[in-house]
């Protein structure tokens, strides 16, 4: 089960004392929004299985751990590291902004690049961003300077993600794919990296993108 139901006699050891960062998902059986919020946590879960810890608490049942943090909303996600509070969010949220809520404590790849590490870069000639997306999305909008191969030309493009300009290639596009596919190329020798959270964490932050 990647989503652990914890209570508040189990909390101390299963969240305080977890090794790994927790995620603790306060719903009430009740409560619709923590309906919708679920399967988005679940599948959180299961993608991150071995990175971070996912539990639920049923604030009914167990009035300690919601007196602890005040829950006085619900849904109510908590990032739990070492045992502290690192993050913490009041209402549903999709799944980019979920997996932005527990940035902070993620272990890194070496090939992972933020948002605002890539903005730096380009703006300082280290690298160059490369659209893995269709040609109708990469047309309509993008990161300013950004190259476009399709996810399904990469295999066949592979002479223009080698850095013989000096820019590190910087994959994006929705966050997963190119990470698989940064890895599969790095495991071929193609040294590349990938936009943490996707283009979708790009537009989030803010950060410039161009359009038409």
């Amino acid at each position: 089960m990647t989503v652990q139901s914890v209570t508040d006699a189990t909390f101390e050891a299963e969240v305080l004392r977890s090794e790994l960062p927790v995620l603790v998902d306060l719903y009430a059986d009740w409560c619709q929004p923590c309906k919708q919020l679920s399967p988005i946590v679940a599948q959180v879960a299961q993608e991150l299985v071995g990175k971070i810890k996912v539990v639920k608490v049923d604030v009914d049942s167990n009035p300690m751990v919601a007196q602890t943090f005040r829950a006085q909303s619900i849904p109510m996600l908590l990032v739990i590291a070492q045992g502290r509070v690192a993050q913490q969010h009041v209402g549903v949220l999709d799944k980019p902004g979920l997996l932005r809520l527990l940035e902070p404590v993620m272990p890194r790849s070496a090939a992972e690049v933020s948002p605002a590490e890539l903005a730096v870069w380009v703006a300082q000639g280290k690298a160059l961003p490369v659209d893995i997306r269709d040609a109708g999305s990469f047309a309509r909008y993008r990161i300013p300077s950004a190259l476009h191969i399709s996810s399904s030309e990469l295999a066949s493009r592979v002479e223009e993600l080698q850095p013989f300009d000096g820019r590190i290639r910087v994959l994006y596009g929705r966050s997963e794919e190119a990470k698989e596919w940064s890895e599969k190329l790095q495991a071929d020798g193609v040294q590349v990296g990938y936009l943490s959270g996707g283009f979708l964490h790009w537009e989030a932050d803010g950060l410039e993108v161009e359009r038409g």
